[in-house]
């Protein structure tokens, strides 16, 4: 028995395929895009948010010693602290900067959701998809029992389609979506860090009234 054994064409093409189809038919393309991206963040270490800490950190001294316009020409990388600064530098006040962070998390999340949820319905299709086959392989083997030679190929995609479908759902697609996830939870869990610092430097640049009330609602 060799590996091209295992190798049939038109099963590979029906699982494949109908899985495609069935979950670009689920899923927004602007999800399945992002689902494809986020393959790329899969061997790179876990998002840890002291890198940002530490930037954050040196954004406080440096609006200190020379003000907060001073912030407004320091380059930061990650896109939600480059929006909280910006809004901070705009003069915004506690409460909206707070907002703004929590808000930018939550999108987040829900993008990383979003490109999870695409390879969980690829795991659920790929099974489908892989029956599909079969019942196409076993259609195609009673219409050729007249044909001896034919029964052979027609068995082969009825079998192999199944085996496709649970590879493509157990060893890629539910595997893909599970890492997605957890990488989310964690990236979320980081990102909660950065809140407070950040509103700390907002209420640093503040007016005195809205210091006090800042304060006050953090304490509270």
């Amino acid at each position: 028995m060799t590996p091209s054994t295992f190798l049939d064409p038109l099963a590979l093409a029906i699982v494949a395929g109908g899985t495609l189809l069935a979950t670009l038919l689920r899923h927004p393309l602007a999800d399945v895009g992002r689902a494809v991206s986020a393959l790329r963040v899969l061997p790179r270490p876990r998002f840890s948010a002291d890198p940002l800490l530490k930037q954050v950190s040196a954004l406080t001294r440096i609006a200190r010693r020379h003000g907060t316009m001073a912030l407004d020409r320091t380059v930061i990388a990650d896109r939600d602290v480059a929006a909280a600064v910006a809004a901070i530098v705009d003069g915004a006040e506690p409460d909206s900067v707070a907002e703004l962070v929590r808000h930018a998390r939550r999108a987040r999340i829900e993008r990383h959701c979003a490109a999870a949820d695409v390879w969980s319905g690829a795991a659920e299709a790929a099974p489908a998809m892989g029956m599909v086959g079969t019942l196409v392989g076993l259609a195609g083997m009673f219409a050729t029992m007249t044909d001896p030679t034919a029964i052979g190929g027609a068995m082969a995609v009825a079998l192999l389609a199944t085996l496709y479908g649970a590879l493509i759902a157990n060893l890629l697609a539910q595997p893909v979506a599970i890492r997605l996830r957890t990488r989310a939870r964690a990236e979320a869990f980081e990102r909660t860090r950065l809140e407070a610092p950040l509103l700390a430097l907002a209420v640093q640049e503040a007016p005195r009234p809205v210091v006090a009330r800042a304060v006050t609602e953090i304490a509270a």
